[in-house]
């Protein structure tokens, strides 16, 4: 079973940090895409920033020279180092993954998985 697991949320001050980790697991062959999404109360699901498995970025407006995308592909592990944080990046912020998994005896099949969700709160 392959899943996400997302790590690193909290409550912090508007101005501070925080550092979001999601890390795969289960039977994988590869992993393209990995991406932070997050959700407001009251609004829809938003893309925060996606990095592709050769390392090219893509940022939403509202976070571009605040947040970085990272990962470590030997650890399976995307990454979201977020610095001056407002209160208006108060969400869930959710990891999501296109996995590559093997289906015996030759074939290959694309998931689209998704992490259940870490809380930032950026309140005084």
């Amino acid at each position: 079973q392959v899943q996400l697991v997302e790590s690193g949320g909290g409550l912090v001050q508007p101005g501070g940090s925080l550092r979001l980790s999601c890390a795969a697991s289960g039977t994988i062959f590869s992993i393209n895409d990995m991406g932070w999404y997050r959700q407001a109360p009251g609004k829809q699901r938003e893309l925060v920033a996606v990095i592709t498995s050769r390392g090219s970025t893509n940022y939403a407006d509202s976070v571009k020279g605040r947040f970085t995308i990272s990962r470590d592909n030997a650890k399976k592990t995307v990454y979201l180092q977020m610095i001056r944080l407002k209160p208006e990046d108060t969400a869930v912020y959710y990891c999501n993954a296109e996995i590559r998994v093997v289906e015996p005896p030759d074939r290959y099949r694309n998931l689209d998985v998704w992490g259940l969700g870490t809380l930032v709160t950026v309140s005084s």
